[in-house]
């Protein structure tokens, strides 16, 4: 007797729950507890680390991140202002610095602010200010397209509506549409936000003192001293302090907004 699809689909779906269930009980049956317990959870290196990696790196990857976060997100406003500005110059600067920083890693931006730019210039920045920018500059090139969709995605009657109450259009643009905008790009900035979270341990390059690390390089030289993986399980256990949070509160905001989405090619 035939099965039906829904019957097909049932019997699939928990011979692929038995496969798991077999495969786990093999791996935990074959695996050398003791060996994995050594490699990851030593202890005594969790100890070692403990309290610095929270008022250090933890600390100084959140100011990293925040710095770069500001900078990124003002020019990002400025960028996307000028995208979808009538003067046509305004509009190529803005596609060319857009287009140029998506397409280079973001580690290049760091060397060339910590090294090029000394070496060209005899410009010296400090740490902060070097973090700031490089995550803040290519993080405007992504929230710059982000704002730009958001305000084309407020309603043109708003504008209308506005102008219509005598409002110039640079006035309505700063008290209606660009407010409307924000609440809809929130998800998506949370996202850049994570993003630049991640990005901030590239800041290794630049060469920090003790008081300066950040969670990938606290881990890093602590790994270095230890005989298992456990700084970076430590490390890794403290990124997503920051981003599980954010992603949930990226997730709540989308639905908040109904699920509005914008785009951003």
């Amino acid at each position: 007797m035939a099965l039906s699809k829904r019957k097909r689909a049932e019997y699939f779906r928990y011979s692929q729950y038995t496969l798991l269930v077999v495969v786990a009980l093999v791996i935990a049956f074959l695996a050398d507890w003791e060996q994995i317990r050594t490699a990851f959870f030593n202890f005594k290196t969790m100890g070692d680390m403990f309290p610095n990696v929270i008022t250090i790196a933890l600390k100084n990857t959140l100011i990293y991140t925040a710095l770069g976060f500001a900078f990124g997100l003002a020019l990002g406003l400025v960028l996307a202002l000028m995208k979808l500005s009538s003067i046509a110059p305004y509009r190529w600067i803005a596609t060319i610095y857009i287009e140029f920083f998506r397409g280079i890693p973001a580690l290049l931006v760091f060397i060339g602010l910590a090294f090029g730019v000394p070496l060209a210039f005899q410009i010296q920045f400090d740490i902060y200010s070097t973090v700031m920018l490089a995550l803040g500059i290519v993080g405007a090139a992504y929230m710059a397209e982000t704002i730009r969709a958001g305000i084309q995605a407020v309603p043109k009657g708003q504008v209308e509506a506005a102008r219509s109450l005598g409002m110039s259009q640079g006035r309505a643009m700063i008290t209606i549409v660009i407010p409307q905008a924000f609440r809809i790009i929130l998800p998506p900035l949370t996202n850049e936000l994570i993003l630049l979270t991640k990005d901030s341990s590239l800041i290794y390059i630049i060469g920090l003192a003790r008081d300066q690390y950040e969670l990938t390089k606290f881990g890093r030289e602590t790994l270095s001293r230890s005989p298992s993986l456990t700084p970076i399980l430590v490390v890794g256990l403290c990124y997503l302090i920051i981003t599980l949070p954010l992603g949930y509160l990226s997730r709540y905001l989308e639905r908040r907004s109904g699920g509005k989405k914008v785009s951003v090619l």
